[in-house]
């Protein structure tokens, strides 16, 4: 049974099609740039744009699950080309956005939660969906100033989140994809500890061996920031959803410990596996 991992030049695409090929399992890689994928030996590699339809019918030949990055933009076609093509189950790697009250206007929730609809109203006859919170990799957005030992500057230092490594995203999505506990579920994934960023900061200094300055900055300050690498609108939704979380600390929802029964991985083994994307250049 072939699995399709689209997105899989991503950090958790290439983590699940590598688990599944060393289980000897049929797996078949999909990017938007096929030629710039290194995938295992033995493992099959194809073109698919989750916005041209045009690249689907070769993409989902002969597979019968898939692990799908959202994109709302070709969702429907893809799903009529899936159910066709004869797919069983796909597991989304959706957001836990979609929990939000304003879920359907807010423009980061608002991407998962049209794919996930169009998942679970399309009649397949398996839908997972995955619903990770915050990233640990989500600090990497730091690296620039830190690596110069410039100041890392935010608007809410004092905001609670709980971090998952994105290796456990990928065990998790591996067990939805060769079990059966998890499948047709809609689980939230979080990491096993609350965590401010000042606090994850704290850790980063404490893997690198040195201070690393924290600034607070204007809610219009960050904004003008963020908006050099995203739509306003886009950072406008984080700074909300920054400023609700100073309140107290992050709730923990399903970790590798509830669903799989390993620990967790945590923020400063993350920070630890990835110390030198921070070193001074």
């Amino acid at each position: 049974m072939t699995t399709l991992i689209t997105g899989a030049r991503g950090k958790i695409g290439r983590a699940v099609t590598d688990r599944l090929h060393a289980a000897g399992l049929p797996v078949r890689a999909a990017s938007a740039h096929p030629v710039e994928l290194t995938a295992p030996v033995g493992v099959e590699v194809a073109e698919l744009v989750l916005n041209r339809p045009d690249t689907f019918p070769a993409a989902l030949n002969g597979v019968r699950q898939v692990f799908l990055y959202p994109e709302p933009e070709g969702i429907d076609a893809f799903v009529e080309t899936a159910r066709t093509a004869g797919v069983e189950h796909i597991v989304l790697l959706s957001s836990a956005s979609v929990l939000g009250a304003d879920a359907e206007t807010d423009p980061l929730a608002s991407h998962s939660l049209r794919v996930e609809r169009a998942l679970t109203g399309a009649g397949l006859p398996c839908v997972t969906l995955l619903r990770p919170d915050a990233f640990a990799s989500n600090a990497l957005g730091w690296a620039h100033r830190i690596g110069r030992n410039l100041p890392v500057e935010l608007a809410y230092p004092d905001a609670h989140l709980a971090p998952i490594h994105p290796d456990d995203i990928a065990d998790i999505a591996v067990k939805a994809l060769t079990g059966t506990s998890l499948r047709g579920r809609a689980v939230t994934l979080t990491g096993a500890q609350s965590l401010t960023f000042r606090e994850q900061l704290a850790i980063l200094s404490d893997v690198l061996g040195r201070h690393i300055p924290v600034e607070t900055i204007s809610r219009v300050e960050a904004e003008r920031q963020m908006g050099r690498f995203m739509p306003a609108p886009m950072a406008g939704s984080l700074l909300t959803l920054w400023a609700a979380a100073t309140a107290g600390p992050a709730a923990i929802a399903d970790t590798t410990e509830t669903l799989l029964g390993q620990s967790a991985r945590s923020f400063r083994q993350w920070a630890s596996e990835n110390s030198t994307a921070f070193r001074t250049h």
